[in-house]
């Protein structure tokens, strides 16, 4: 339990009061031209009085068509700097470190809410979605870049990229979905490049003591284990980053691919050789016994969802008891609303099946 509360150092130099991260959960508590709501000031500030180590806001679209869903956090335009430093002055507050997710959906970008046709690094024929010109490539990465330079005008410690999930990044990474034909498809290598290619500008824009981590998704989406594997240690050798944020959907499963099973999907990603970076893990930590079970495991930090919703301090609820079972859901909604949710909020989780209470 004393490591649960133990503080740790990211390579960027940056210290981590515990090992409780708060996921960056999709909401749709935000304004649609991106800005910051005081129903998403609220439900993050909260997070951080409640001693999450790390508050990640949602998912942030770096460009206007790459926004996912309605009520989307920005970080596409300089008009999201005033609300974002409003955000991460008051998290700091809480001694918690503010880290803004950069993220675009890609060919799940919807196109009532976008308004023309998804991108995609290959035309799709499933979600209507166009293929990027060489010359969109390269905006889309600098525009990863611009973002996190936003970030860090806007008082945030670091970023993390989302390379996971079936968006843009993880679409590149895709043999299944990425069919291009230059530099940025075929071989593993190429369809990683703008990856790579984001890290450096981050780096050289931020600085060496901007923390910088990335999520990646360990299969699903047309992801191989395999490469993900290979990826990540090119990311751990290359020296850049201070942390991995592994979505294992569920982080106690076998692999889906026959010939990886014999041991766990966290296995596969705790027997890298990490050096200095940071891991971290999310999918089904819900409970005191499962942060223990994965701090256990050759785990540096857990990344919370659900509890996180259903606690704003579910981090001092594991920490008095390490045994904590969060509330039994179907929740109610006043309850949800005294732990922070907007009605938005909660009417979105009426999407997972049995999490609010009718």
């Amino acid at each position: 339990m004393n490591k649960l509360n133990n503080s740790i150092v990211f390579p960027c130099g940056l210290s981590m009061k515990n090992r409780f991260m708060l996921a960056p959960l999709t909401n749709t508590q935000s304004f649609e031209d991106g800005k910051l709501s005081d129903d998403e000031f609220t439900w993050l500030t909260l997070r951080a009085k409640g001693n999450f180590g790390i508050t990640m806001s949602c998912a942030s679209h770096v460009q206007e068509i790459g926004k996912g869903f309605p009520g989307q956090l920005g970080i596409f335009d300089d008009k999201h700097i005033d609300g974002l430093k409003r955000l991460t002055d008051e998290i700091r507050k809480y001694e918690s470190l503010s880290v803004a997710q950069l993220h675009h959906a890609g060919m799940r970008s919807p196109e009532d809410i976008i308004g023309d046709k998804p991108v995609c690094p290959s035309a799709d024929e499933e979600t209507k979605s166009r293929s990027l010109s060489n010359e969109e490539v390269n905006f889309l990465r600098d525009d990863f870049i611009n973002a996190a330079i936003r970030a860090k005008k806007s008082g945030y410690d670091g970023i993390e990229l989302h390379g996971a999930h079936g968006y843009i990044l993880c679409q590149f990474l895709s043999s299944s979905i990425n069919k291009r034909k230059d530099e940025y498809g075929g071989s593993l290598e190429n369809r990683s490049r703008i990856i790579f290619e984001i890290i450096d500008g981050i780096r050289s824009e931020c600085g060496k003591d901007f923390l910088l981590g990335i999520r990646l998704s360990a299969e699903r989406f047309g992801i191989k284990l395999a490469e993900s594997k290979i990826l990540c240690q090119k990311l751990i050798d290359d020296g850049k980053i201070d942390f991995l944020d592994i979505s294992l959907w569920d982080s106690f499963k076998d692999p889906v691919e026959e010939e990886h099973k014999g041991k766990t999907l966290l296995q596969h990603f705790t027997e890298l050789n990490r050096k200095e970076v940071l891991l971290t893990v999310a999918g089904n930590i819900r409970t005191g016994e499962d942060v223990n079970k994965i701090i256990s495991s050759n785990v540096d930090f857990v990344t919370v969802g659900r509890a996180a919703i259903l606690h704003h301090d579910f981090p001092n609820k594991v920490l008095e008891n390490q045994n904590f079972i969060p509330i039994d859901t179907p929740s109610p909604k006043e309850h949800l609303r005294k732990e922070g949710l907007s009605e938005k909020f909660i009417e979105y989780l009426k999407v997972f099946k049995g999490f609010v209470e009718e």
